[in-house]
């Protein structure tokens, strides 16, 4: 029995390997998609569209897209704190703050999240 659901969960995992994945998306798609994106809490919206849309949503800006996920794996993988560091002192091209003037650490951590589009520790 041990040895048939072995083999079982050995098939399984073969024939998952060779599933084929989720086409990847055009950069117009993605920028599509970052263009489209707004918080559903209206506050975070409105921080959203005065601080951060500007360049999470405009290719070519060199800010990660809002909802790109491959452009965030690498920030994500450094930890939140790392990223909530990165925006309160500026990063590159972004200021100090992500020139929200009136978002609190909770503000930078929610739009973060949001833009991240995927699980931060």
């Amino acid at each position: 029995m041990l040895l048939r659901t072995g083999l079982l969960l050995v098939a399984l995992s073969a024939l998952t390997a060779c599933a084929p994945s989720a086409p990847a998306r055009s950069p117009a798609e993605i920028a599509a998609t970052a263009a489209s994106m707004t918080p559903s809490d209206p506050k975070l919206a409105e921080l959203y569209t005065h601080a951060c849309k500007a360049c999470h949503a405009v290719a070519g800006s060199g800010a990660p897209l809002t909802g790109d996920r491959a452009a965030w794996a690498p920030r994500v993988a450094k930890g939140l704190a790392a990223l909530k560091a990165s925006v309160a002192g500026g990063y590159k091209g972004m200021p100090a703050g992500g020139q929200c003037f009136t978002c609190t650490p909770s503000d930078h951590e929610a739009l973060i999240r949001f833009m991240a589009d995927q699980p931060i520790s």
